[in-house]
């Protein structure tokens, strides 16, 4: 018996305010969902077969392209796309989309991710209502500005952990960092590593 495929995905954490109360913005997966039930999570999803022919608005960052390889465009596509779907806002350029996590599903789980993190600025969506999440799916409930501080409190699975202490240290830098830390469970035993 085979182990569930690994599918690329892509996550984004919109964060709010990051000079005065930073904030992320995250929502909770249904009861029946068959991956992370009840968990509390950034937007995203897997990369579909569309996003790999997607025009792309803006030039993303040459280090960003450099760090995800040759499926970079699909799952900044990808990142644009779930962002929209799950929470009704429209990021409108990937130029602000820093590449900042990335982490593997382990081996067991019903469904596997390649799962790659982006950091966008909330604030550069100038005309859009931050609030009105009333075009997103029902996929994600609890649609929520989360203050950092509070965040851990939340129902989370221990890699959005991991990911939220991430967010912490580069809100105050607003930069992209200099290596993306990759937790790398593709086999039985996991590796942290690091993407130049």
């Amino acid at each position: 018996m085979t182990d569930t495929p690994i599918r690329d995905a892509a996550s984004v954490v919109l964060l709010r305010d990051a000079d005065t109360a930073p904030k992320v913005l995250m929502g909770q997966r249904g009861q029946n969902a068959a991956f992370m039930p009840n968990k509390f999570v950034f937007p995203g999803g897997a990369v579909d077969p569309e996003d790999a022919t997607a025009i792309l608005p803006g030039i993303p960052s040459e280090m960003c392209l450099s760090r995800l390889g040759d499926v970079g465009p699909a799952l900044l596509a990808a990142a644009l796309r779930e962002t929209w779907e799950e929470t009704g806002l429209t990021l409108s350029k990937c130029e602000g989309l820093h590449y900042f996590f990335r982490a593997i599903t382990p081996p067991g789980r019903p469904r596997r991710f390649d799962a790659r993190f982006f950091l966008a600025d909330a604030n550069i969506m100038t005309d859009a209502d931050l609030d009105d999440f009333s075009k997103a799916s029902d996929e994600l409930r609890h649609l929520h500005w989360v203050p950092l501080p509070e965040a851990r409190a939340l129902n989370l699975p221990f890699i959005t952990e991991v990911v939220l202490a991430e967010v912490e240290a580069l809100a105050k830098t607003k930069a992209p960092p200099a290596s993306v830390p990759f937790f790398n469970n593709s086999t039985g035993s996991s590796r942290f590593l690091r993407i130049q």
